[in-house]
């Protein structure tokens, strides 16, 4: 009988152990991005830029070379790296606390400006790697290290919805929502992701992809949970789909 390979690790991704913890989602966003890389033969172009947090360990299983930025920064930092090298393919990669809280103008600006950027959001409602407090997207009545008691909308205001208030903005080509729950959203998550990729790759503008993700420990869920939390909480609140996709000549 003839063997066939169905399942193998991408060759922009580096064949290592992950840290994360179990159920963490980082890794299969990781192998998404990894695989577009590939297909659209883009890894020895590209140049990363990662800021704090979990999503900073990219770096770590990501065979391309890396900018780190300081936290929120990255859209910034990958402005002036695009600038400087236009030939090169550029992409951030963030977390919500970052990218939604004191990263929140440079990532505005930046898609505003119509910067030639990919951007991989990635929204587990918490600050991961630093504490497990509350961050932007928290949902109403989630529990973190600074809201014990729950997120109070009252006081705390209501998690916010990035994808929504990026694809208002002039510069950008495209902006969808994802989750990698599901083996049928893993297949949409990565034809969002390619597309984010490929309008810069076309020169037509801004690309925004927001991965909705779990992150079991600060939720104090085990990983089937969290994955289940997925779809029962977020997905009603931070509704899939995509929110712009310009033809070219919008995107000049």
């Amino acid at each position: 009988m003839t063997e066939k390979c169905v399942f193998d690790v991408p060759q922009s991704v580096i064949d290592r152990a992950t840290h994360y913890c179990p159920g963490c989602q980082h890794g299969t966003i990781h192998r998404l991005v990894g695989e577009v890389l590939d297909e659209m033969k883009l890894r020895e172009d590209t140049l990363l830029v990662s800021s704090i947090g979990c999503s900073v360990f990219l770096y770590n299983y990501l065979d391309v070379d890396a900018v780190e930025a300081p936290h929120g920064r990255a859209p910034a930092v990958a402005t002036g790296v695009k600038r400087a090298r236009p030939d090169n393919f550029v992409f951030t990669y963030q977390g919500d606390g970052d990218l939604a809280s004191i990263g929140l103008a440079e990532i505005v600006h930046a898609a505003n400006r119509g910067e030639r950027l990919s951007v991989v959001f990635v929204n587990n409602t918490v600050y991961g790697m630093t504490g497990g407090q509350m961050a932007p997207t928290t949902m109403v009545g989630q529990k973190t290290t600074t809201c014990p008691s729950g997120r109070c909308p009252e006081s705390q205001g209501l998690p916010i919805r990035m994808s929504e208030i990026i694809a208002q903005l002039g510069g950008v080509a495209y902006c969808a929502r994802v989750a990698v729950n599901t083996v049928k959203n893993l297949g949409q998550a990565k034809k969002a992701l390619r597309r984010a990729f490929e309008v810069q790759a076309t020169g037509q503008g801004f690309g925004f992809v927001e991965f909705l993700a779990t992150c079991p420990t600060n939720w104090r869920m085990t990983p089937v949970q969290a994955n289940e939390r997925i779809a029962a909480e977020l997905i009603p609140y931070f509704p899939l789909g995509v929110f712009k996709d310009a033809p070219k000549e919008e995107c000049a």
